[in-house]
């Protein structure tokens, strides 16, 4: 393959753009491939080179790059009837009443633009409603670029983890392991009263996937509840790709207080949103007094993309399809790993999939074979990853220095780093797939 173009492009780039890119998990190195357009499943980049896509957008692009007629003349209705008007609009109630239809914990909604927005405002909305300050959050986990939750260390010290950040932020939040039930109740022992919520994804979407165990979700449904703190799921995104239309939430059986979505819920366009019972909402201005507010927010281009886009989901069965195709390419790492690199992980769950190339593995013998479950009785279960310490012990640069490189020479387009999830499309077929499987087989 040529990538002298995308070089080129990238040299432009670092001119004018802080590291040549406008997000810092786009960047790798010598140089990222510049995407020139869609198709399907696959993207190709400014030197004409042609990539199975499993990046989708980082997670939005749930339905491939060639739309469906119908969301695609919504979405030019829409903006021939001109791009926004800052006024309300009928189709942002619509997309509210469809998400709230179909996940049970949600009873209204705020749309806002992003999914950092999104839980910069469910922070401040359970201070707000607790009248309380501390956040507890999980290490690893991943809240968006928001001083809330841009910290590292521990439950006894919390730092900022870049600068920028004042101390007195981090000081307000609590950083625990997932997946430890001890640590999170002894949290609450000392500081219950002081806690406004535990924020958390369901899964820890960007650190290689890490699972629940059994029964840890329902541990942070107990401790909040008994202690009058909110539960907060960071369904960013996990939201309408894992569990389908009931969400995450559903599929482990949980419901929090609050929710925070974006990347599916706007069809490819720029969206987030928080919801949950009414009774919490309802803090939010102009109903409380809860200062919430965004020009762009509930974007009726947006709005109408994400619309069509839930709907066509519902429609034709896309979860179905998802989930076997996550399954078929799961199982065909597991076993592509347990024949050459018995020390790694496969994880995933619907349409997430990621190998995490962890040391020290127990073998591949009687492990998940669709991926870690988190299984007390799984022979991999005492070197699967279970926080995010886990997944950074890994081989992360050989990640990003060779395997992806290669992935990308067999025509396999992946997240440049080891703690980003790869995501299917419902334009992804069973060629793709047994073509990806022979890609990694010949890397790995």
């Amino acid at each position: 393959m040529r990538h002298t173009t995308s070089r080129d492009l990238y040299d432009r780039a670092l001119s004018v753009l802080p590291g040549g890119v406008n997000s810092p998990v786009r960047a790798s190195q010598p140089y990222p491939a510049f995407i020139e357009r869609g198709d399907g499943s696959h993207v190709i980049d400014a030197d004409g080179n042609r990539y199975i896509d499993f990046v989708a957008g980082y997670g939005p692009v749930l339905l491939g790059h060639d739309l469906p007629d119908q969301v695609i003349a919504a979405i030019q209705s829409q903006v021939s009837d001109g791009p926004m008007y800052g006024a309300p609009t009928e189709v942002e109630i619509e997309l509210a009443e469809f998400i709230a239809r179909h996940v049970p914990s949600i009873e209204m909604v705020r749309f806002v633009n992003s999914g950092t927005e999104a839980t910069t405002a469910a922070v401040r909305l359970a201070r707000g409603y607790t009248g309380r300050d501390k956040v507890v959050v999980m290490q690893g986990g991943y809240h968006g670029a928001q001083e809330s939750t841009l910290v590292e260390g521990d439950r006894s010290e919390a730092v900022p983890s870049s600068p920028g950040i004042p101390a007195e932020f981090a000081s307000q939040t609590v950083p625990v392991p997932f997946n430890d039930e001890a640590a999170i109740e002894q949290v609450f022992t000392e500081q219950g009263e002081d806690i406004a919520a535990v924020l958390t994804e369901p899964i820890l979407g960007n650190r290689g996937i890490v699972m629940p165990q059994e029964g840890y979700h329902d541990t942070l449904r107990a401790l909040t509840r008994e202690h009058g703190a909110l539960l907060i799921f960071d369904e960013v995104m996990s939201g309408f790709r894992v569990g389908g239309l009931g969400c995450a939430q559903s599929h482990f059986g949980i419901e929090p207080d609050l929710t925070t979505l974006a990347k599916v819920i706007g069809g490819g366009f720029p969206v987030g949103a928080v919801g949950g019972r009414a009774e919490i909402m309802e803090s939010l201005t102009p109903s409380g007094d809860v200062f919430e507010a965004g020009t762009f927010s509930g974007h009726p281009v947006t709005m109408t993309a994400g619309l069509e886009t839930l709907r066509y989901v519902a429609e034709e069965n896309v979860y179905q399809h998802l989930a076997d195709l996550g399954d078929e390419i799961r199982s065909g790492l597991v076993d592509i790993v347990a024949d050459q690199a018995p020390d790694y992980t496969v994880t995933g769950i619907d349409s997430m999939f990621k190998v995490i190339f962890t040391r020290n593995g127990a073998g591949q013998e009687g492990v998940c074979s669709a991926g870690c479950r988190q299984d007390p009785d799984c022979t991999q279960s005492e070197t699967c990853p279970t926080d995010a310490s886990d997944v950074e012990a890994a081989a992360t640069d050989r990640w990003e220095r060779v395997f992806y490189h290669k992935m990308r020479e067999e025509g396999v387009l992946l997240t440049p780093n080891q703690f980003e999830s790869q995501f299917l499309t419902a334009a992804h077929t069973q060629e793709d797939i047994e073509e990806t499987l022979e890609a990694y087989k010949a890397v790995l």
